[in-house]
Order: C-alpha cells, then structure tokens, then sequence
C-alpha cells in the first residue's frame, strides 16, 4: 500500500472517531431533540441516517464479507447504544470498501469519478449533518460539552 493509499483510509478512520465520539457525548434525552416543525429528522434520526447510506453504499459488499449491517426500521429513533454499534459497524466496513477500491486501481462501482470523491462525498455528507446535529442540541438547550465543541476539529490528536 501507498504512502497516498494509507492517508485516504487514516483521512476515513480519523472521519469515523470524530463521528462516534461526538455521539459518545450526546446525551440519550437529546436524541429525540429536532428543530422541524413538519416530521423532520430528530438527532437519533440523523444519525440512523448517516449509518442507512453507508449501509446502502456497501449493501453487496458486506454480502461478499458475509457481513451483515445493522439495519432499523423507516422512522425509528435508535437508542445511542444500537446508534453507537451501528455506526461503529459501517465504519469499519466503509474501511474495508475503500481500501477494496484502493485495490482495484480506485475505481467505484456507481461512483464514476474514484475513491477519492467517493470518500469527500461521505465525509461531507456526515459533516453537515454533524452540523445540523450540534446546532440542533445547542437550540434544543443542551450545553455542548467544551470536548465536542472543540475536539471534533484536532485532526492531528484524533
């Protein structure tokens, strides 16, 4: 493996730390918290979001690792618990995915520009709804911890 090759898949595991430790530190009552007034998604909802597209990225992937993803249900608000394993669980395998592409020269199925914008796509993707997520908590009254306000950007420590 490449030099290039190590830092995309170190750039997607650093990515997936920041994820699950900001959900480490969102307390299990703010999960339910959403600024919508018309159904939209509450926090717990986004991040079962977050997880359903990395699950639909690596649908027949993980049927070749024989690896099933956690899946829920249209609607649920999962508890942090199922959340956190979730979320764990396709980071790992969107691990594996990347690296399978590195493999194979770069190259995405149903993702015609590569790996690389494959992987800005998804870590965009989850930081605007990181965004959304610690806006809505702060508009919800729910102090952000100094932690989650400022860890989540030390790239070098995470």
């Amino acid at each position: 493996m490449t030099d290039l090759e190590t830092q995309i898949l170190e750039t997607w595991r650093i990515h997936n730390r920041i994820m699950l430790f900001m959900l480490e530190h969102i307390p299990e009552e703010a999960l339910t918290s959403t600024l919508s007034k018309r159904g939209g998604r509450d926090i717990a909802r986004q991040l079962a979001h977050i997880h359903a597209v990395r699950a639909w990225r690596l649908e027949s992937f993980s049927k070749k690792m024989n690896t099933p993803l956690v899946q829920f249900e249209k609607g649920e608000s999962p508890s942090k618990e199922k959340l956190q394993q979730a979320l764990a669980q396709s980071g790992e395998m969107m691990e594996k995915y990347l690296q399978h592409c590195l493999e194979q020269g770069g190259t995405v199925s149903n993702f015609k520009r590569g790996v690389v914008p494959m992987l800005g796509y998804y870590i965009s993707h989850e930081a605007h709804h990181r965004g959304s997520i610690l806006l809505t908590m702060k508009q919800s009254g729910f102090k952000l911890p100094d932690a989650l306000k400022w860890q989540i950007w030390e790239w070098n420590k995470r």
